[in-house]
């Protein structure tokens, strides 16, 4: 059920051989300068054009699917998970601007996300509401054919790299007293007077990553700038993040699978109690545990994914796969440096990074309470959102 075919295996090897030799040798060095590496994400589209792999081939894309986009994703994060955070964010924007933008959006801002000269941000959680859409309260109100947007939205990936094209912000658009807020989500230019994009926060993770705070004061956009119809912003934002948890999945996988081959080469080499640690029991209970994990990830994310393509993917095997494999990343990270024990708390061993980074996993895109909410849901208990 899970054998990729040959093309997907060349795919694989060709964005695998281009992270290791390109990515994870300078994966630190990014990490401490905390800066988005722009030269990097050009000539990766350059060399390989993976942002290119989910798209129609009438917008430039391979016309290839979410399977094939998540086995890039895991070998990118496989170097490095936050270099995948940014690729993923970018494309999961153009993915949706193919769904549901206008004729016009699309041909003026998807040749960009799909040739991998710009990115996009989903500008959706705000200070006191992330995966309750509900609590949203950036507004945008009517004023001739314009709509003036104000509010404040937080912890917004690619929404200020030198090469933002857009951010896509949802924002109330129902009557200040209706019963029910419905929400509406605008295509917002960069450079849009009244946006002001906040000082890059100072993250535990994912540092090189481009995580901003956004103002909007009267931002003005047209009407030809609403994505989808008018009220339709939470279900195009739900149906955005489900998709995006394949990609967060494969996220979390090829992370778990660096662990792995960073554990499993350090036990080799190195040397405690006259023999290899890797000859001592209980460390290979703790990498026998990782390949466990993994193994269990790669199934769970790749049939999601698999199903996402064939239009069969129900949002309780989408919510286990990013539980699971967000979950078992900590987990995985966590054991990996237990295992390089006093250098794994260095920062400069990749284990250390990857534990930092892949924390946040279990946060962004619905955070593992609300997947197990929609697990237990999907199983037929009592479950409510609001």
């Amino acid at each position: 059920m899970f054998e990729l075919t040959e093309d997907q295996k060349n795919l694989q090897h060709t964005v695998r051989e281009w992270a290791q030799s390109e990515l994870a040798p300078i994966a630190y060095e990014l990490d401490q300068k905390a800066q988005f590496p722009t030269d990097l994400y050009l000539k990766m589209n350059q060399d390989i054009g993976v942002c290119a792999i989910p798209f129609k081939e009438e917008h430039g894309g391979l016309g290839l699917g979410i399977l094939e986009m998540s086995l890039a994703i895991e070998e990118l994060a496989r170097a490095d998970q936050t270099f995948a955070l940014s690729v993923m964010v970018a494309v999961a924007t153009g993915l949706t601007l193919q769904t549901f933008g206008s004729d016009m959006q699309k041909q003026e801002f998807l040749p960009g996300i799909v040739a991998g000269t710009a990115v996009g941000s989903i500008a959706g959680t705000e200070p006191q509401a992330g995966s309750w859409t509900a609590g949203f309260t950036t507004r945008a109100d009517k004023k001739g054919d314009k709509w003036s947007i104000s509010g404040e939205k937080a912890f917004i990936t690619n929404s200020g790299t030198d090469i933002t094209a857009y951010n896509l912000v949802g924002a109330v658009t129902s009557p200040k007293d209706a019963e029910r807020t419905k929400m509406s989500l605008f295509l917002v230019p960069a450079g849009t007077p009244g946006v002001t994009i906040g000082k890059s926060y100072d993250k535990l993770g994912w540092r090189s990553s481009d995580t901003h705070p956004i103002y909007l004061d009267g931002a003005e956009v047209g009407d030809e700038m609403m994505v989808g119809n008018e009220g339709d912003g939470r279900y195009i934002v739900h149906k955005t993040y489900q998709s995006a948890r394949c990609f967060l999945s494969a996220c979390a996988l090829g992370l778990s699978q660096a662990c792995l081959d960073h554990s499993i080469a350090y036990a080799k080499e190195r040397q405690a109690f006259g023999r290899s640690l890797g000859g001592l029991q209980l460390v290979q209970k703790m990498i026998a545990d990782m390949a466990v994990k993994v193994e269990t990830s790669r199934m769970l994310a790749r049939s999601a994914a698999m199903k996402a393509d064939a239009g069969t993917a129900s949002i309780y095997e989408l919510a286990m796969a990013k539980y699971y494999c967000c979950e078992s990343s900590s987990e995985v990270a966590d054991l990996a440096v237990q295992v390089h024990g006093g250098y794994g708390f260095m920062n400069d061993c990749p284990v250390s990074r990857y534990l930092r980074d892949t924390r946040i996993t279990r946060i962004g895109d619905g955070s593992s309470q609300i997947q197990t909410m929609i697990i237990a849901k999907e199983l037929g208990l009592d479950v409510t959102f609001t």
